[in-house]
């Protein structure tokens, strides 16, 4: 069966864990809910010079899996910085089939059918999660369609994942973190770990992604797990 996830990119450093996760659910056949708020849009060109339009958007502004782009040309630059040679990218390991689709909400667009519990989906992910979005979250100030989205998700007792990547934290941002796991949300910092054999920044981004695809219950095979 076809899963249906919602995903929130915001203005959180981390906009490369948003776009290889966007790819990882759309390889595993997932029917992805997407929504970008002002904030990420200005991320995604500061750190992968990505031109996103929040009011005619369309997928391919992300250029996920292709073979040419800002996106891979960023990358690259990565790789090299780091000593690692273009042929050791990574491979997207996970269930291949027909690719799940991506269908797009404007964050000011209450009318979308993810502000809705009516709506049914698999779990939420904000990757990243600003420590704004956080606030709105956990106060259910509710001023965009990423902070509904989320408290739906919270009151129908879904899976929510939040992806918060900042450091140092404060004792406000701790205590929002503090609620929101008691309100029922998994926190998932963007914390990598270093003992699945990594060989570039590339394997400690899936290591973040596979840890969100493992809340969610989507098999993937993007890390070397413990005792495996």
């Amino acid at each position: 069966m076809k899963r249906t996830i919602v995903v929130a990119i915001t203005g959180a450093s981390g906009a490369t864990y948003a776009v290889r996760l966007l790819e990882v659910l759309s390889a595993a056949g997932c029917d992805i809910h997407l929504t970008i708020s002002a904030a990420a849009q200005a991320v995604l060109k500061q750190e992968l010079d990505l031109t996103i339009d929040l009011d005619k958007f369309n997928p391919s502004m992300l250029q996920l899996g292709g073979e040419v782009s800002a996106r891979d040309r960023k990358l690259k630059e990565i790789r090299s910085l780091a000593g690692i040679s273009s042929s050791s990218s990574n491979v997207l390991s996970v269930p291949s089939g027909e690719p799940g689709a991506i269908h797009y909400h404007h964050y000011r667009d209450y009318m979308a059918p993810i502000a809705s519990g009516s709506f049914l989906t698999d779990g939420m992910v904000v990757c990243p999660c600003s420590s704004g979005t956080l606030s709105s979250i956990v106060h259910a100030t509710s001023a965009n369609l990423i902070h509904r989205s989320a408290e739906v998700h919270l009151k129908e007792r879904r899976k929510l994942v939040l992806v918060p990547r900042e450091t140092p934290l404060s004792m406000v941002q701790l205590d929002n973190l503090k609620r929101a796991a008691k309100a029922g949300a998994v926190i998932l910092p963007a914390m990598p770990g270093f003992y699945h054999g990594v060989k570039s920044i590339l394997d400690l981004i899936d290591f973040v992604v596979a840890r969100i695809c493992d809340q969610l219950a989507i098999p993937n095979s993007l890390i070397k797990r413990w005792g495996s």
